[in-house]
């Protein structure tokens, strides 16, 4: 039996018996229907994790989560996001009813201990369970480590007459696809690309490189991905991995131009910071590209479709070729990305029936592919080949999208073969490796070292996946060394921030506000305020009592917290202490200052401050009233007087939008009717086709007309309220939908104006 069906038996049981044996008792109740959570949040978690990776609950996840998902095409999965979460409310009130409803019987001990005792081995044998525990396992180090004497820094240094090179990640589109017995003529065009190509057929993944920046990280450094734990996401680091000497360093050392060109937005999963980080200068992403492309409106929920950004890159092998430019120049298709990919419409190969049914997987499979295919054969018939090496290669192996059953079937390998322009070789190699070897063997092809972190080259020396007969097990062990290669600082003093740049800086360690530091003896953990992750007040708030810390963010959110008079400053405080006291606080001046922090004349606290001060950051922002004469629309909760708004989007670092999606007028309520008579300061901005036109402002039966610009402005208007009304109502004139401040495939807003504060002057009868 496996342990997953165990796992449900187990629980079936504690419920069963429960119901129907154990009897009344608030405890045994409580403790159950705790556990009975835990279970449920658990195993859902796991078939989310799942339907993502296809593997359950791996860093993948992790670092995804704890990343900016700014560019992600998230457009697909609301639908069965929103299915899961309803099937999960169902699912804790039928057990909740189940567990209350069922009782019959006088109040068992011996069976509620029994119960109890079930559920807690039905955790335990969940593969979720064993997921999570395996991943904090493996940030704990066992032992003494031989890390290092694996670990290779690659020199930097290559001949004068090293080619230039054309890296074509293909996203997802790993080994399996291209085997014509398995899947047949699915990918005949980038299949004859291959003809003449060095082609390594046994190209591994390993942990750590499962998803799109880890399989790039692996690639060009050698090593796995692996972000320190708790949500410290890469994208609000100043560098990425900065102790790595990696392929993209080691080409601008030797006076190559390094160019990256992708459809999706390029700050994802912080692809941005780890290319300028390792030697890109030139990036082209969704924003980048958006004057370039010659249809903008034509884009899928990523980005550029493939056909798009590979014509780019052909244009820009050109023009480098032709300027005799050294260069390197990277690109990261999107076409083929799960749940079941884009077909572009330039396409010939836009379907694939598979086991007599259509797959739309496959089909983008078939479509992506042709276009690779197609760049290759360009690059090739071009006079600039002989000086150009084109390596193609998969990114990672793909996830759960609708061939993956298909792709289960069989043994799976990444993709990974070099075309030389230079030297042409035809070879198949089938020797163990991974994709940590590629960028070592790509090194060794340009002239280069044979070595590069854990990467070793396949031309030259013996893969580490042919060394260790285990050697996921081993990269495991390697976790916490390979998290120490972010060289995070172990303590701080001095600091330097920057708030106009965004950053805080100390002990040589710089990163993006706002910030939170938790400092203890032996280390400085940093937490970000990225997607998905709490907020930053309530990770302050799990603080321990012997934890110190450091918060730099605005400064109403302590002012929420700690001084009322800060409560509408929308500038940048810091904060520094610990919770069973009230905290150092200072406004933070603009542009460049600096400080100490001291935490030995700590004043003496006491439980009750503690408790005071993690009930407070408990509170959201969104439920504290401020004390102001104004509604300051880029602040978080409404200031006293006011009852309620409506209509309104997020708060935003200037204001917020109109939006028709919500209600067709914004609507602001008072506790009370407002004055008789009364001055209406509104300052506020239009979008779209809304510029110019009359916005209506309404106030019981009066109605005056407005006209608002691209950018804020202040309009007075001047209303008589004799019917006492508690509301102003501004009405946009044409919604318009847009993306714009969301994240790339967020369902979209119709936005119409944009209010940054409203005031109330009473007037004179």
């Amino acid at each position: 039996m496996s342990s997953e069906w165990l796992s449900l038996l187990l629980f079936a049981a504690a419920v069963a018996i429960y119901a129907t044996l154990a009897g009344r008792h608030r405890l045994w109740f409580s403790l159950l229907l705790l556990l009975s959570a835990l279970f449920v949040i658990l195993n859902a978690t796991e078939l989310a994790s799942n339907y993502f990776t296809g593997e359950g609950i791996n860093d993948a996840v992790l670092y995804t989560l704890t990343n900016s998902l700014q560019g992600a095409g998230i457009g697909k999965y609301l639908l069965p996001a929103g299915g899961l979460m309803v099937a999960l409310i169902a699912l804790f009130c039928g057990l909740a009813w189940i567990l209350r409803g069922r009782r019959r019987t006088r109040y068992s001990g011996r069976f509620s201990l029994l119960a109890l005792l079930l559920a807690l081995a039905s955790i335990n044998t969940s593969p979720a369970w064993q997921q999570v525990s395996s991943l904090i396992r493996s940030q704990i180090r066992h032992g003494e480590s031989d890390f290092a004497s694996h670990y290779r820094v690659p020199a930097k240094t290559l001949p004068a007459s090293a080619p230039n090179l054309v890296w074509i990640y293909v996203e997802s589109l790993e080994r399996t696809y291209l085997d014509n017995h398995h899947f047949p003529d699915l990918a005949p065009e980038l299949n004859r690309t291959r003809a003449d190509a060095l082609d390594f057929s046994a190209t591994r993944q390993l942990p750590g490189t499962e998803y799109t920046i880890a399989g790039m990280v692996a690639s060009q450094c050698g090593i796995p991905l692996f972000a320190p734990f708790d949500g410290n996401a890469s994208s609000s680091m100043s560098t990425f991995y900065p102790r790595n000497v990696c392929l993209g360093d080691i080409l601008k050392a030797n006076g190559y131009e390094n160019y990256f060109m992708q459809g999706a937005n390029l700050s994802f999963a912080g692809k941005d910071l780890f290319l300028r980080s390792h030697g890109f200068d030139h990036l082209y992403g969704l924003n980048e590209l958006q004057s370039r492309v010659d249809e903008p409106d034509y884009r899928n929920d990523w980005g550029w479709y493939d056909d798009t950004v590979l014509d780019e890159v052909w244009q820009q092998y050109v023009a480098l070729s032709q300027a005799g430019k050294r260069f390197s120049l990277f690109t990261l298709t999107v076409d083929t990305h799960h749940p079941d990919g884009f077909i572009s419409r330039s396409c010939q190969r836009n379907r694939y029936a598979f086991d007599g049914k259509e797959n739309r997987s496959l089909a983008a499979v078939a479509c992506s592919q042709e276009h690779v295919a197609q760049l290759i054969e360009r690059i090739k018939a071009s006079p600039w080949f002989k000086n150009t090496v084109i390596v193609v290669s998969s990114d990672h192996l793909a996830m759960n999208n609708t061939a993956f059953k298909y792709l289960n079937q069989h043994p799976r390998n990444n993709l990974f073969y070099v075309i030389r322009g230079d030297r042409p070789q035809a070879a198949l190699s089938d020797a163990p490796r991974s994709t940590l070897d590629n960028g070592a063997t790509v090194l060794d092809m340009l002239g280069g070292d044979r070595a590069m972190g854990l990467g070793r080259s396949s031309l030259a020396e013996t893969s580490l996946s042919a060394v260790f007969p285990d050697i996921k097990a081993k990269i495991l062990s390697w976790k916490p060394d390979i998290i120490g290669l972010w060289n995070l600082p172990k303590r701080i003093s001095d600091y330097q921030v920057d708030t106009q740049k965004g950053t805080f800086s100390f002990s040589g360690a710089t990163y993006k506000l706002p910030l939170l530091l938790r400092v203890t003896p032996h280390q400085v953990e940093p937490k970000f305020d990225v997607y998905i992750v709490e907020r930053l007040k309530l990770q302050l708030a799990r603080f321990a009592p012997d934890d110190k810390f450091v918060w730099v963010d605005s400064c109403y959110k302590m002012g929420n917290v700690w001084q009322p008079a800060l409560m509408t400053d929308v500038g940048l405080c810091i904060a520094s202490g610990d919770l069973n006291s009230i905290p150092t606080l200072r406004k933070l001046p603009f542009g460049s200052s600096q400080g100490r922090v001291d935490f030995s004349q700590l004043p003496a606290g006491d439980d009750a401050t503690r408790a005071r001060n993690v009930a407070r950051l408990n509170v959201p922002d969104s439920d504290f009233h401020y004390p102001s004469d104004s509604l300051i629309f880029s602040l978080p909760g409404l200031p006293e007087g006011v009852k309620s708004v409506s209509g309104l989007s997020f708060a935003e670092n200037w204001g917020r939008w109109s939006d028709a999606n919500l209600a067709p007028a914004v609507t602001l309520r008072w506790d009370a009717p407002l004055p008789a008579a009364f001055t209406l300061t509104l300052t506020a901005k239009a979008l779209g086709d809304n510029v110019g036109k009359p916005v209506a402002v309404r106030v019981g039966d009066s109605e005056q007309l407005i006209s608002l610009d691209r950018e804020a402005k202040s309009v007075t208007l001047r209303f008589a309220n004799p019917q006492g009304a508690d509301s102003v109502v501004i009405v946009p004139p044409a919604p318009v939908s847009s993306t714009l401040g969301t994240v790339e495939g967020a369902p979209t807003r119709k936005l119409g104006v944009g209010l940054v504060r409203v005031h109330i002057q009473p007037q004179a009868d």
